[in-house]
């Protein structure tokens, strides 16, 4: 039967995919149409093979054996497969930002995210993820983690960056990184663009 053939399809890449990997139906929109993809997904959702984060949001769970039990869904995948679902460039900004580069240690509830989409929220277990719309220049144009960074120092403010924050932005960019932040900064704002001339020539 076709369908059970798109099924296997389906479930093959999902399988093949990491465990905490998230997908959206579009991920699979070259197998199959977006109805037989819906009930191939509910039928991975009842095998066990795959759970539902939110609608339209589903996730390749990972099992931990030491806690047993599935590990929470990383909020930034989601949040990216939501950005995907809807075609919206987006970019972790605030304590977001600040966590993910290895500024913060303190896992934020509420990951905030810049998008050329709409304002919209978004709640799954115990986080919320809120995509706040900004003009394009912060996020078009740029490589992710030059506006990552410079998100991150948005967030830190002219006063409060130091040869610390310094030093951490620069051991967590490559050569490239560094080189394409240099370049691509140069249109933000002048004690930005500083911050950012330090952390290039850090490593």
């Amino acid at each position: 039967m076709q369908r059970e053939v798109y099924l296997s399809k389906i479930r093959d890449r999902i399988m093949q995919a990491a465990k905490g990997t998230i997908f959206i139906p579009s991920d699979f929109k070259d197998i199959a149409e977006r109805k037989t993809i819906k009930v191939a997904l509910s039928r991975l959702c009842e095998e066990q093979a795959i759970r539902r984060i939110m609608r339209g949001v589903y996730e390749h769970p990972e099992y931990s054996n030491l806690l047993q039990e599935f590990v929470a869904p990383s909020p930034n995948k989601v949040a990216q497969a939501i950005a995907r679902n809807y075609g919206w460039s987006i970019v972790p900004c605030g304590d977001t930002a600040l966590n993910l580069l290895g500024l913060s240690t303190q896992v934020p509830n509420v990951w905030s995210y810049v998008s050329d989409g709409v304002y919209k929220t978004y709640e799954f277990g115990n986080f919320i993820l809120k995509f706040k719309h900004t003009t394009n220049k912060e996020i078009t144009g740029i490589s992710y983690k030059t506006a990552l960074v410079i998100q991150a120092l948005k967030t830190l403010g002219a006063d409060n960056i130091d040869d610390k924050i310094v030093s951490k932005l620069s051991n967590n960019l490559s050569n490239e990184e560094k080189a394409l932040l240099l370049n691509e900064a140069k249109y933000a704002t002048s004690w930005i663009y500083e911050a950012v001339k330090q952390v290039s020539k850090g490593g």
